[in-house]
């Protein structure tokens, strides 16, 4: 059971000594303490970069067989998870459900603070029960402090249900032990302004969910090179990005491009697949689901 009485022996709560007179420094001096105590960011991911690692490959795999990642916090940590996983879909093509996030509050925490809601471990477990989680999805809690019961109850309920279970923090696993398949700790210290986690908690958070589902669009082959290749095309910049992806990686010019594009139905993937081997649109997409969207493995199959 947590002990939510007190939190200050918590490493999130704890005071910074280098910002004890933050309200006396000059601007610039301001500036330059939160710059230097943003270094500790990198560092903090550079310690957890195998949970990380291991959160990928667990969560490439999951959606590879037909299971969804969830993100679940409160407060600002779950407003993270909501923003990366909106990000997918334009990004790399992803249906909606693939990444999803779930805040304390709903949406209308998004812009209102609701902070209060994180206090009910049984409202993480019915989150998770409304969009029914099963075995096949992977479940990332993400609390700064770790403490959160909104948290605790929707991983206590995605391990009763059989899901994949990961947890992401900024205080030592001894603070605050959790059971769970992948435990993700980003340690970066005390905050220069004490106890918001909004500042270099948050940052390391965004750092480490860009980590996460990058590495897993790549793994499931929505890259090819360091190209965005299952862009979604659906608005002007998108178009212009996927024409200069496919006139940087082929000899083509840009209404030549364009029309290959136009031909591919707009999918960039399958666009380069076409240029390279000669098949047709419906040909190309057979090769392509056939290796489950990897681009690579397609090229090198013998035509159909």
């Amino acid at each position: 059971m947590l002990n939510l009485e007190s939190r200050g022996h918590l490493l999130t709560e704890q005071n910074n000594p280098k910002s004890q007179n933050l309200d006396q420094l000059t601007t610039l001096e301001l500036v330059d303490l939160f710059n230097q105590e943003d270094q500790k960011t990198l560092e903090a991911i550079a310690q957890a970069r195998h949970a990380l690692a291991q959160a990928i490959d667990l969560t490439s795999a999951a959606l590879s067989q037909g299971g969804r990642l969830f993100y679940i916090g409160a407060g600002t940590s779950g407003r993270l998870g909501v923003l990366d996983a909106a990000e997918c879909p334009p990004t790399f093509c992803t249906p909606p459900e693939w990444v999803q996030g779930i805040l304390a509050g709903g949406e209308a925490a998004l812009v209102k603070s609701s902070e209060a809601l994180e206090d009910r471990a049984e409202d993480g477990a019915a989150a998770l029960d409304a969009v029914k989680v099963t075995e096949r999805d992977v479940v990332l809690g993400i609390t700064a402090g770790g403490t959160t019961p909104y948290v605790h109850g929707a991983i206590a309920e995605a391990r009763k249900r059989g899901a994949t279970t990961l947890f992401l923090a900024c205080v030592p696993a001894e603070q605050v032990p959790i059971e769970v398949d992948v435990d993700i700790r980003l340690l970066v210290g005390p905050e220069i302004l004490a106890g918001s986690t909004r500042l270099k908690a948050g940052t390391v958070t965004k750092m480490a969910l860009n980590i996460l589902s990058t590495g897993v669009m790549v793994k499931l082959g929505k890259v090819y090179g360091n190209r965005m290749v299952d862009v979604s095309v659906t608005n002007q910049k998108l178009r212009d990005r996927a024409l200069r992806i496919l006139q940087d990686l082929t000899d083509l010019d840009r209404p030549q491009a364009a029309d290959l594009l136009d031909r591919s139905g707009q999918r960039v993937k399958l666009a380069l697949l076409m240029h390279w081997t000669g098949v047709d649109p419906e040909t190309g997409q057979q090769l392509l689901d056939q290796h489950h969207g990897q681009l690579r493995q397609a090229l090198q199959s013998p035509p159909l």
